[in-house]
C-alpha cells in the first residue's frame, strides 16, 4: 500500500504541472463536459458527481443545469482553479480533495457520476469501478469519457509513455478505459447495466510545433516527460515524435492541424 500511496502522491505532483485550464480553454475541451451532461439529461436537483473532475470538466456544466454537485480530485491545484472558474461562472459546487480509489463518500450518495477523462488515470481501474458503482444509487447513472487507445491520444500516451520511466506493475494502462470489452469486465457484478458511444472532438492548432508547444507546458505529464527529456538530452526526440504526429492531421496548404481526438462514453444504469 506504500507503494501505490507513493505513486499518487507523484500523480498529485504531476497534474499540477502546467497550465490544464489553458490547454482545455485553447482547445474548447471544456465542450466535452458539456455534452456529456446534455448526453445524460441531468435534472435541476440531481445530486451528482465528478470523478477526478481537473478543473471542473463536467461538474460547472453539471452545476449550471441546476444540479446539486460535488468534484472531487486528487490535486488541490485542480481544485483551485475549479473554484475560480466556479465563480466565474456564478454557480455553486461543492469541492472535495479526494481520491477515486476511496471515495469520501457513503453508499448510494449520488443519482448521477460522471468522469470526463479523468478516472481512467487512477492506476488501479477495478477498484476505482467499484468506487464509482459504490456512490450510484440504485436507478442511478453514470457516464465516463476516456480516450480511444484506437484515436489521436492513443497514440499521443503511447509516444510519452516512451519517454518517462515506466508505471509500477499494479499501474493499469489508462487507455484501457477506452476499451468497450475492459469496462464491461470492470463493472462485472456490480449491478450496472452498460452501453458504449463512440464521440470524438476536434482539436485544432496553429501549427504542428504549437500543438507539441502547447502540451508540453500545459499538460501535466507532458510538462514532466519534457523536463526530464531536456534534461537527458532526448527532448528532440520527443518533440520530433509528437510533430510527426500532428502533421498528419495538417490541412492542405495551411500549417494548421485539426484531429479528431476520439474517445468512448460508457453510460451505466444501476440496477434497482
Amino acid at each position: 500500500m506504500q507503494q501505490v500511496a507513493g505513486h499518487k502522491e507523484q500523480a498529485r505532483e504531476t497534474w499540477a504541472k502546467g497550465d490544464y485550464d489553458a490547454m482545455m480553454r485553447q482547445e474548447q475541451l471544456y465542450g466535452v463536459g458539456e455534452r456529456l451532461v446534455r448526453r445524460m439529461g441531468i435534472q435541476p436537483g440531481d445530486a451528482v458527481l465528478d470523478i477526478a473532475c481537473g478543473t471542473g470538466n463536467a461538474a460547472i456544466p453539471a452545476a449550471q443545469a441546476g444540479a446539486d454537485v460535488t468534484g472531487v480530485d486528487l490535486s488541490p491545484a485542480m481544485l483551485d482553479v475549479a473554484r475560480e472558474r466556479a465563480r466565474s461562472a456564478d454557480v455553486e459546487v461543492t469541492w472535495t480533495e479526494g481520491d477515486a480509489e476511496q471515495l469520501p463518500f457513503d453508499a448510494g450518495r449520488f443519482d448521477v457520476v460522471l468522469s470526463t477523462f479523468g478516472c481512467m488515470f487512477a492506476p488501479r481501474h477495478e477498484v476505482a469501478a467499484e468506487e464509482l458503482a459504490r456512490v450510484l444509487r440504485p436507478g442511478g447513472r453514470m457516464g465516463v469519457c476516456s480516450w480511444s487507445p484506437q484515436g489521436v491520444f492513443g497514440d499521443f500516451f503511447r509516444i510519452v509513455a516512451g519517454y518517462l520511466p515506466p508505471d509500477p506493475g499494479f499501474v493499469d494502462p489508462p487507455l484501457l478505459w477506452g476499451d468497450e470489452a475492459h469496462v464491461r469486465e470492470l463493472f462485472e457484478g456490480t449491478g450496472m447495466s452498460l452501453e458504449f458511444h463512440h464521440d470524438h472532438w476536434e482539436i485544432g492548432h496553429d501549427s504542428a510545433p504549437a500543438a507539441v508547444e502547447c502540451y508540453t507546458t500545459s499538460l501535466g505529464p507532458l510538462v514532466e516527460a519534457r523536463q526530464l527529456t531536456e534534461a537527458d538530452g532526448r527532448f528532440g526526440e520527443l518533440r520530433d515524435d509528437l510533430s510527426q504526429l500532428f502533421e498528419q492531421h495538417r490541412a492542405p496548404d495551411a500549417d494548421h492541424v485539426v484531429f479528431p481526438a476520439e474517445y468512448l462514453v460508457a453510460v451505466g444504469h444501476m440496477n434497482a
